[in-house]
């Protein structure tokens, strides 16, 4: 199914451009008495070919584009704003939308004790178990809520939330694509220190919540008698006290059949518990967490990353260099159960090992399982498990080492080792390969920058990933020369070298270059992009691989 936008004609397109074309205009005569006007836009654009070595398809269109101008206008507390977005045709590995509309409008009205909001608007409670509603544009995602919020304030320590709505469905907007079930959540958050006397002079600050979110949606199914309305629960608290914290958060949900869980009518639950130390020179973070069929969606039938209430926070290290996510971890909301712990030290600066300018470490860990899961007297209970039924072997695995220091005043690095393991058999149909091993990397990634000049600097980056299965082993040069504030241009080759099969092992390069001026940024470049998963915080999409043109424009006002 392909989702349209509403038909806009030319001249609606028009007048959207020539309002963000006088902008700076509408801006400068708002300010004031009159109120303000500000936003901000992002137009990304690519020029395809077809690449059979690499797998590239060919694009029908030649060329695909996404972007989006947001505008908001505000006078005194009152804020009104929307969002207009095209995709003609969206880029390849993003939604199937197509066309252009206005996806969001919204009014609200702001005091310090109140706050109410009709139209569109994005929302969280605690870690977001319950309800996270936002957007994340480069991994194609947006669940936001359409329909009416307030938020009170009655007394300095407690606030109130209460909404009402449909979720945004992928990338469609007309009224027809949105969800059916109806989002209903209410929240609290208190502050004791603030509420109760005498208190407020305490060194330990605590914090309680409470959560409860439901969706409504017509039972229309010939087979199952589906509940209507679906509830989940959170109960969570924060202490902190000089550089101690701990935070806990447990969600329950009632039972929920959906297509993800296979019809099943067992309850879901979570915990999440978190705790850190911090003085100077050292911070120590561990966190746990357990997920049992806690996925929870406003369309009991959608898939993949479609009209989902809650968020699941990863467990995992959020890596940004290229070869250390060549195996992303996506959260599995039917059952796991993970560990992380950090620590970060920093070598007091003058010492033997922490020379001039001081050196910092960081250690990572890692570790997810799956529950074991026995099946129930009742088929329709799905399963049962243990709290600590774990699988002997880990869904995945990161153990990592960062060190990083400045050696003088043009010379400064780091050094990072990572060890992944990945079972890639319970990846596979997420990322299209059939595999059954457990995919072991050796990641090894040194990072240096050298000062040419006080505003010239020249950063290079040489990676490397050791792998036996799947693809085999890659290494990756980078190279990127900065004139700040203005100018840049990088170019980088991964080179999948170790592939089993010689006619794959292609090289993916990628040369771009671009100008930054105030708050506008404007980058083009040319390249090969892999296949593989897009990860960011445990929400993952799949990524063709490409080979083209991309042009990228943005910039806020």
């Amino acid at each position: 199914m392909q989702y349209t936008f509403p038909k806009y004609t030319i001249k609606t397109a028009l007048a959207v451009f020539l309002c963000f074309c006088f902008t700076p205009v509408l801006r400068a005569q708002t300010e004031g008495k009159w109120g303000q006007v500000a936003g901000n836009f992002q137009f990304d654009g690519a020029l395809y070919y077809e690449d059979t070595l690499i797998g590239a398809p060919e694009f029908p269109e030649k060329v695909g584009a996404n972007g989006f101008l947001y505008m908001t206008y505000s006078l005194g507390n009152f804020r009104a704003g929307g969002r207009f977005e095209m995709y003609a045709p969206a880029l390849q590995g993003f939604t199937r939308a197509r066309g252009a509309g206005i996806s969001h409008r919204f009014a609200q009205y702001t005091t310090d004790h109140i706050d109410v909001t009709v139209g569109t608007f994005y929302e969280q409670f605690g870690s977001g178990m319950t309800l996270r509603s936002y957007e994340s544009w480069g991994l194609g995602f947006d669940n936001a809520i359409d329909g009416a919020r307030v938020k009170i304030k009655p007394v300095s320590g407690l606030e109130v939330t209460g909404l009402i709505g449909n979720q945004r469905n992928a990338f469609s907007y007309d009224l027809q694509n949105k969800s059916e079930g109806i989002v209903r959540g209410a929240n609290v958050d208190m502050t004791l220190n603030d509420l109760i006397p005498g208190m407020d002079s305490l060194k330990t600050r605590i914090k309680l919540g409470y959560s409860f979110v439901s969706r409504f949606q017509a039972d229309q199914d010939p087979q199952y008698v589906l509940p209507k309305n679906v509830g989940i629960n959170g109960f969570r608290m924060n202490l902190n006290h000089g550089g101690f914290g701990l935070a806990a958060e447990y969600v329950t949900k009632v039972n929920d059949p959906s297509t993800v869980n296979n019809q099943i009518y067992k309850p879901g639950s979570g915990l999440l518990v978190q705790g850190s130390y911090s003085r100077k020179g050292l911070g120590i973070s561990v966190a746990a967490k357990r997920i049992d069929n806690l996925d929870f969606r406003s369309d009991r039938g959608a898939t993949f990353n479609n009209l989902t209430i809650n968020f699941l926070p990863p467990q995992t290290k959020q890596h940004t260099y290229r070869l250390a996510t060549l195996f992303p971890y996506a959260t599995q909301p039917l059952g796991e159960f993970g560990i992380q712990a950090e620590v970060i030290y920093n070598i007091k600066k003058g010492s033997k090992l922490g020379g001039k300018y001081g050196t910092s470490i960081t250690a990572n860990y890692s570790r997810l399982n799956g529950l074991v899961k026995t099946p129930a007297i009742d088929p329709t209970d799905g399963y049962t498990t243990g709290f600590l039924d774990l699988t002997p072997q880990p869904y995945f695995q990161d153990i990592n080492v960062e060190i990083s220091r400045k050696f003088n005043a043009h010379w400064k690095g780091s050094f990072t080792y990572l060890y992944i393991l990945y079972d890639h058999q319970l990846f596979h149909q997420l990322t299209g390969f059939d595999a059954s091993t457990q995919v072991k990397s050796h990641v090894t990634i040194l990072d240096v920058s050298y000062k040419v000049k006080p505003k010239q600097t020249l950063r290079m980056e040489f990676q490397h990933a050791l792998a036996k299965q799947e693809f085999g082993s890659w290494a990756m040069v980078l190279a990127e020369y900065t004139i700040a504030p203005h100018w840049f241009i990088a170019a980088y080759d991964e080179y999948n070298y170790g592939n089993a099969v010689p006619e794959k092992r292609l090289h993916y390069y990628s040369f771009t270059g671009g100008y930054n001026w105030g708050q506008y940024r404007l980058s083009a470049g040319y390249g090969r992009q892999r296949a593989g998963v897009l990860c960011v915080g445990g929400v993952c999409r799949v990524v063709p691989a490409a080979n083209g043109f991309n042009l990228t424009v943005s910039g806020s006002f």
